[in-house]
C-alpha cells in the first residue's frame, strides 16, 4: 500500500546540492490500471499501481536494463525525465522533491510517504510546501505523461 501526499511546489526555497538524489525516467505502458517502467539512477522497476488518491496499491517488480530499453518502445505519450531530490523532515519522514525536465519543466512536485492513512491525515507541511494537490488526480504522474504535444 503506498499512502502519500503530494505538494506543488513555486520556488526552492533553499540550495539542493547537499541533498541525495535519484535521475529518474519513467514511462507508462498504460493509465488505467496504472502499469509503470522507471529507471531510477541504475536501478529498473516495472510497477502496477491501483486505482485511488491518497492511497493505493503498489506492486513493484525488479526489470534489467535490456527490459526496460525493450519497453521504452511502448510507452504511451512522455517519457517523463525528473531529478528526485531526498529532503529529510521531522519525525523520520522524507520529502521526495520532483524538479521536472523537458516538456514538464518547470513543474515541481514534493511528495512525503506515510506508514497509515491517520499519519498522512495527521501531517502538517513544512511552510516551504505549496498547494497541497493529493486529491487532485491531474498531479499523478500518469496523467502529466498524457500532456505529450502533437
Amino acid at each position: 500500500m503506498e499512502i502519500e501526499k503530494k505538494y506543488l511546489l513555486d520556488t526552492i526555497p533553499f540550495d539542493l546540492s547537499s541533498y541525495d538524489k535519484k535521475e529518474i525516467s519513467q514511462g507508462y505502458l498504460c493509465t488505467s490500471p496504472v502499469v509503470r517502467i522507471r529507471k531510477s539512477n541504475n536501478k529498473y522497476i516495472l510497477t502496477y499501481k491501483g486505482q485511488g488518491l491518497m492511497a493505493r496499491e503498489e506492486y513493484n517488480l525488479p526489470l534489467n536494463e535490456e527490459a526496460f530499453n525493450h519497453l521504452i518502445p511502448k510507452v504511451d505519450g512522455l517519457l517523463i525525465k525528473k531529478t528526485r531530490y531526498l529532503i529529510p523532515l521531522e519525525d523520520g519522514l522524507t520529502a521526495e522533491l520532483d524538479v521536472f525536465h523537458d516538456e514538464l519543466e518547470p513543474l515541481k512536485l514534493v511528495e512525503v510517504e506515510f506508514s497509515s492513512i491517520d499519519e498522512a491525515n495527521s501531517f502538517t507541511p513544512p511552510s516551504w510546501f505549496g498547494e497541497d494537490v493529493t486529491f487532485s488526480n491531474k498531479y499523478h504522474n500518469s496523467n502529466l505523461s498524457k500532456l505529450k504535444q502533437s
